[in-house]
C-alpha cells in the first residue's frame, strides 16, 4: 500500500477533487475509521436514481445516523450537486459530524452553480502517485510510458497496462462526456482529444489548432475548459511581471498523467527510447507534473509559469513566497551541453536572486556558472519537495 503525502483535515469537512483512478475513495478508507463512516457511492446507478426519485431520502439516512458516525463520505458528489444544500444544512445543526467529498468532476458543480459550502469545507487535490510515494517501487522509464495512477502502476503485465489506459481514455469519453452531456457534438470532441493530447505541453495557438481539427476557436477553448473542469489536465501560463500580460501571452495545457496523455493521444505502442523527441517531452510533462503536485501537497503557495521569448524557452518558472523565482530547465539527456544551458543562465544572471536548475539524467551534480545540473534523484530535494 502507498502511503500518500496528502494532509487531510481530521476535525474540518472538506471536498477532494481528483481525476478517476487517483485513489481517493482509498486514501479515505484508509484515514477514516471505518466503524465511524457512512459512504455514499453515487457511483452506484441503483443508489443515484433512488435519490434523483426522493431526494428526502438523503436528509432521512443523516437523521437516522447514530452519534459515533463522525464521518459522511459521498464518492463524486458532482453527480447530484444537490445534496450540497443538504450537506451544508447539516453542518450548521451538527458540530460533531464532518463530511468528505470526493468528485472527479467540477465542472456541473461550476455551471449549476452548486452550494460550495462557503469556507464550511477545505478544498484539497488528489492526484497520481508522486515519487515520494513510490520510493523504491519507482521505475522512471514505466512512469513515463504509463503514468503512475495507482492502478497502472501495480499492474505488472505491460499489455495490460495498456488496456487499462485504453480503457481509462473510453471510460472519460462515456461517463464523462456523453453521459453527463458535457458536448453537443461527441464526434468533434472525440476528434479533438487526440490532438489535444499530442499537443500536450506545447505553447497553444487557438487558431491553428482550431484549423487542425476543422473546429471553431471558440468551441477550442471551451473543449479544453472540459478538459480542466473534468480534472484530466491544467493550465501553464506564460511567465511575466504584469498579471494582464500573462493573461494575453499564449499558455500551455498539460494533462494530468503521462501513460492517460499517451491512451489519448494513441501513443501507447509508441517505444519510448532515450534521446528520441517522444522520450524527452514525456520526461519533461512527467517532472512538471510532479513538482506541481508535491507543491500543492506541501501547501507552498508556489506560482507556476514558463518563459518564452522569440529566440529562447525555460520549462518552468516557480515564483515562491519570500524568495526568489526558481528556473528549471529540463533535459532528459545524459550529458547536458554547455550551450543548451546558456539561455538558463542568462536568464538567471537577469532575474535578481534567482536559482537555476537543469534537472536532467546525468549522474552527479555540477555546477555551470549559475546553474546546478542535477540528476532527477536529486531535484525534488534541493527544490524541498521531497
Amino acid at each position: 500500500m502507498f502511503q500518500r503525502l496528502i494532509k487531510l483535515p481530521k476535525a474540518q469537512s472538506f471536498f477532494l477533487f481528483g481525476p478517476r483512478g487517483a485513489g481517493k475513495t482509498t486514501l479515505l478508507k484508509e484515514r477514516l475509521s471505518s466503524e465511524s463512516v457512512k459512504i455514499f457511492d453515487l457511483l452506484d446507478y441503483d443508489l443515484e436514481q433512488r435519490l434523483l426519485a426522493r431526494p428526502g431520502e438523503f436528509s432521512e439516512i443523516l437523521a437516522a445516523l447514530t452519534d459515533s458516525i463522525r464521518w459522511v463520505i459521498i464518492d463524486e458528489v458532482q453527480k447530484l450537486p444537490w445534496l450540497l444544500d443538504e450537506v451544508h444544512r447539516h453542518i450548521e445543526n451538527n458540530k460533531k459530524r464532518y463530511f468528505a467529498l470526493t468528485g472527479s468532476s467540477a465542472r456541473k458543480l461550476k455551471l449549476g452553480k452548486a452550494n460550495l459550502l462557503a469556507g464550511r469545507a477545505f478544498t484539497l487535490s488528489l492526484g497520481p502517485l508522486t515519487l515520494p510515494e513510490l520510493d523504491d517501487s519507482f521505475d522512471l522509464m514505466q512512469a513515463l510510458a504509463f503514468g503512475t495512477l495507482p492502478k497502472a502502476v501495480v499492474t505488472e503485465d505491460i499489455m495490460d497496462k495498456k488496456r487499462y489506459l485504453k480503457s481509462y481514455a473510453e471510460t472519460y469519453l462515456k461517463e464523462e462526456i456523453q453521459m453527463e452531456g458535457l458536448v453537443r457534438q461527441l464526434p468533434s470532441f472525440r476528434r479533438f482529444l487526440p490532438l489535444a493530447a499530442a499537443e500536450s505541453g506545447n505553447v497553444l495557438s487557438w487558431s491553428n489548432f482550431a484549423q487542425d481539427v476543422a473546429i471553431d476557436a471558440k468551441t477550442v477553448r471551451s473543449y479544453f475548459e472540459i478538459l480542466e473542469d473534468t480534472l484530466l489536465g491544467y493550465w501553464l501560463p506564460a511567465y511575466r511581471k504584469s498579471l494582464r500580460q500573462r493573461q494575453k501571452t499564449h499558455p500551455k495545457f498539460y494533462f494530468f498523467d503521462t501513460g492517460v496523455k499517451r491512451a489519448l493521444a494513441n501513443q501507447l505502442n509508441i517505444d519510448l527510447a532515450p534521446g528520441t523527441y517522444e522520450y524527452g517531452r514525456a520526461f519533461e510533462q512527467f517532472w512538471i507534473t510532479q513538482i506541481m503536485r508535491l507543491a500543492a501537497y506541501r501547501e507552498t503557495d508556489f506560482v507556476f509559469s514558463y518563459f518564452a521569448t522569440h529566440d529562447i524557452e525555460i520549462d518552468l518558472v516557480i515564483e515562491r513566497p519570500g524568495r526568489g523565482p526558481a528556473l528549471i530547465e529540463i533535459k532528459s539527456s545524459e550529458r547536458v551541453r554547455d550551450a543548451d544551458l546558456r539561455p538558463l543562465a542568462a536568464l538567471a544572471n537577469d532575474i535578481g536572486s534567482s536559482e537555476a536548475l537543469c534537472l536532467c539524467r546525468e549522474p552527479r551534480k555540477r555546477k555551470v556558472g549559475p546553474v546546478l545540473v542535477c540528476p532527477w534523484q536529486d531535484a525534488l530535494k534541493m527544490l524541498e519537495l521531497a
